[in-house]
């Protein structure tokens, strides 16, 4: 058994390293989650101890097999309960995160299996982010940011990167929503915001960083 703690610390290493699976810092890792660099590596030395993750001096972390199908598992269980949260008791997309962080650490593997059924083994969370199924395998997403489009490219919104409330509900406001399709109108070299239609509506303006933060599959 792990500890919540511990348990964030895998996770945090997993999405850090990418699928590259590249070695993080110790610096990386107490920027993402608000701590000191000497307790990052207090922790790091006890995961290591526990052939949870490789860890080199000087040279980063990364995390075992063993670590990665844990950091796996985690993410699992988060992305099904932001899924339940969301389908079926009718909280927004953006009020999830949250309880389905304290959710996760239920770590009842029939419990799991059974919600995962219960949701008809949905692929994807709410936030368009991939489910790995119960043996961990995962389908990243072979998709674009809205920001390396080119105009006159069409595609539809499938997954954001930043999950903060604030965004989210930007999203919601503008109709920028899981499942829109959009169309570039215009790249404007002035400020870099891009104008563009959904859905097939009235054209918006939206910022470099809006752009950076979605997720697209081309059309066409």
């Amino acid at each position: 058994m792990y500890s919540i703690t511990e348990e964030n610390y895998i996770k945090c290493i997993f999405s850090l390293s990418g699928q590259e699976a590249k070695k993080v810092s110790t610096n990386a890792i107490a920027k993402r989650l608000g701590t000191s660099a000497a307790s990052v590596t207090d922790m790091i030395q006890r995961l290591s101890a526990k052939s949870i993750v490789n860890y080199q001096k000087y040279y980063g972390v990364s995390l075992t097999t063993e670590g990665n199908q844990l950091a796996l598992q985690l993410i699992r269980r988060h992305r099904l309960w932001e899924t339940f949260l969301v389908d079926k008791l009718g909280f927004q997309w953006d009020e999830v995160h949250d309880m389905a962080e304290e959710l996760e650490h239920v770590a009842s593997e029939e419990l799991v299996k059974r919600l995962d059924d219960f949701l008809g083994n949905p692929r994807f969370d709410p936030h368009g982010d991939p489910i790995p199924d119960q043996k961990g395998n995962i389908a990243f997403h072979k998709d674009v940011r809205l920001g390396e489009m080119e105009a006159g490219e069409t595609g539809i919104v499938v997954g954001v990167i930043d999950h903060t409330p604030a965004f989210l509900q930007y999203l919601e406001k503008t109709g920028l929503v899981i499942q829109s399709k959009i169309a570039i109108i215009h790249l404007e070299s002035y400020d870099n915001s891009t104008v563009l239609s959904v859905n097939n509506g009235k054209n918006i303006i939206i910022s470099e960083k809006v752009a950076a933060n979605l997720l697209v599959r081309k059309l066409g």
